[in-house]
């Protein structure tokens, strides 16, 4: 059958290498999507390990960081990695899941429930790192975390409670503001101890409250790459974008692309 430019029709578009299998949560008992990328190499070097790049907001950020890296890994200016995109838990309504999952703390005054991080890190640890490094060759010692948004601040609460969990961070216009600030509090709460990590902030220049933002994105990010200056840990290697003309709805590709870039300038 023929469209109206006269051209057959064909399948619907897949990304290459890519599929969806699906872990549950074994103390909540929610099931939650992950999307799947494996490298080009992946079948032809059986003896090869391979890190792996881990995104929240699977549904948005999967599609973007497949197709943004897909060229630097082709020509090797990146190094080739699986891809792995978590996303919501199945029969959540609306953000319901996201709001839950990625903030560290209640706060009453909104009406959806939050402060699930604690358990949701529980389950990429247990379930979903554990999952990937059972089936596929993926290496331990070389994990990307990647989460924009309240992504952010879930990726922030990790590096602040456990940071080795991941080597590397890319936190994309992390949301600070949460709770009254809640992760500024919680980090005086905490003594920094041998922090081994690439962490890089970006944010768009837009996302100041003089701006477009309700809030003081821009000013949050600068005080929180600060922090970790002061933190004085040798191992913790630390930077952070302001993208300009970018506001919270345009930074993310940028963000992803340029701080992956930076982590692997880094490791050469």
């Amino acid at each position: 059958m023929a469209n109206s430019f006269g051209a057959a029709a064909t399948n619907r578009f897949q990304i290459p290498r890519s599929n969806v299998v699906e872990v549950k949560d074994i103390k909540s008992d929610r099931i939650y999507p992950l999307f799947i990328k494996l490298p080009k190499s992946y079948d032809k070097s059986p003896n090869k390990i391979y890190p792996v790049i881990y995104l929240t907001d699977a549904n948005y950020t999967f599609q973007i960081v497949s197709g943004a890296t897909r060229y630097p890994m082709n020509i090797k200016t990146m190094q080739e990695a699986i891809i792995v995109g978590i996303s919501y838990a199945k029969g959540s309504k609306n953000d319901s899941s996201r709001v839950r999952d990625y903030t560290p703390s209640i706060d009453k005054s909104w009406q959806q429930q939050t402060g699930g991080a604690l358990q949701h890190i529980r389950f990429i640890e247990e379930d979903v790192i554990r999952y990937m490094e059972e089936n596929y060759r993926a290496d331990p010692k070389d994990r990307t975390f990647i989460g924009n948004s309240l992504g952010g601040l879930l990726g922030t609460y990790i590096l602040l409670t456990k940071p080795a969990l991941f080597k590397n961070y890319i936190l994309g216009s992390p949301s600070y503001w949460f709770d009254n600030k809640f992760i500024f509090r919680l980090e005086k709460t905490i003594n920094p101890k041998k922090i081994n990590a690439n962490v890089f902030i970006a944010i768009g220049e837009r996302e100041s409250k003089a701006l477009e933002s309700d809030y003081e994105m821009v000013k949050d990010a600068k005080a929180f790459y600060d922090k970790m200056l002061s933190w004085q840990q040798p191992g913790l290697k630390a930077k952070i974008v302001i993208i300009p003309e970018a506001n919270h709805q345009t930074a993310f590709p940028t963000t992803a692309i340029q701080g992956l870039h930076w982590i692997y300038s880094n490791k050469q």
